[in-house]
């Protein structure tokens, strides 16, 4: 089974077409609906992109 998505995982993305390939799901076939799959996937990208803004502002305090 593939691990979850991380918002750790945000440092590996470089641009913003890298977002759709690190987000997953590891239950995926396990939703009862493809709704709810995407729904999960939504939030699993919010995560990864509030995370990406933390780390630039973090990056802008430091310069």
């Amino acid at each position: 089974m593939p691990k979850r998505t991380s918002p750790k995982d945000a440092q590996h993305v470089e641009v913003a077409d890298d977002l759709d390939d690190i987000v997953t799901d590891k239950r995926e076939g396990w939703r009862a609906t493809a709704a709810k799959a995407r729904r999960r996937q939504r939030r699993y990208a919010k995560q990864l992109t509030h995370e990406l803004t933390r780390m630039a502002r973090h990056n802008e305090d430091d310069a």
